[in-house]
């Protein structure tokens, strides 16, 4: 299993388990993760989720070799992209959340961190873009400047200065990221379950707002980046340990 479910309360907890693949995400963990989040919305007596990695690492991004898999039916890229949902859903980050994984940071509506967090967009460093929804999400949750460097450098930013950013709620020791979740979600479920899902519609309606028009030029660009040269090297450089040789075709 690469996914595992637990229950505390009304909350579930949402854990990736491949930790030997830093969490990467591949079909099998696409297909985890669509499940426990359909668990999640259709369960009445759940009224919060927590998202996780575990203690070491939360996820280091899509699995190069496996790819993610198809899009799920409600979820779309890894479960959860695309996904409409009506309940809260915390982030609990140690370790990297990179790529792929910070984008699954970026779906979430709120976000606990350890100090060793680390959040980054690293696919430029591949020749690629992060075409998660990275690329045009980050930019809600940062300021401008900041969003650009992320994207442009594909360098991350440590817990410390993503809580001074905005980007992080809560920051905590090493190892307690998922019970500081779990105290944060306690907190939202003290509240009437409906009143919080009608405000979680109307706040992130206006903070998403329609995003076709983002996918489209997102899609259109990965697209053409897949075309080129310097994404065979980016990828045959990352497998083979060493730096690319960039020749911008």
């Amino acid at each position: 299993m690469s996914v595992r479910t637990l229950r505390r309360d009304r909350v579930l907890a949402i854990v990736m388990e491949r930790e030997e693949k830093r969490n990467a995400l591949n079909p099998a963990m696409t297909d985890g993760l669509d499940a426990a989040l359909n668990e999640l919305e259709d369960s009445p007596d759940l009224w919060c989720g927590v998202l996780t990695g575990g203690d070491r690492v939360f996820s280091a991004g899509a699995d190069l070799a496996e790819g993610v898999g198809e899009r799920t039916e409600r979820g779309g890229l890894v479960g959860l992209i695309t996904r409409h949902r009506t309940k809260p859903l915390i982030a609990a980050v140690e370790g990297y959340a990179l790529g792929g994984g910070f984008e699954l940071v970026l779906c979430c509506d709120l976000v606990v961190a350890s100090t060793t967090a680390s959040f980054g967009l690293p696919e430029p460093k591949r020749g690629l873009m992060a075409d998660f929804g990275g690329a045009f999400r980050v930019t809600r949750v940062l300021a401008a400047n900041v969003a650009r460097e992320i994207l442009l450098t594909g360098d991350p930013i440590d817990a410390e200065r993503a809580e001074r950013l905005g980007l992080v709620n809560v920051l905590c020791e090493p190892g307690c990221a998922l019970e500081a979740a779990f105290d944060l979600a306690a907190r939202v479920c003290q509240n009437a379950p409906l009143a919080i899902r009608e405000t979680l519609e109307v706040a992130n309606a206006e903070i998403s707002g329609d995003e076709s028009s983002n996918w489209q030029r997102s899609d259109a660009a990965h697209g053409r980046l897949l075309k080129t040269s310097d994404v065979q090297e980016g990828i045959g450089a990352f497998f083979e340990r060493r730096e690319p040789k960039w020749t911008g075709q």
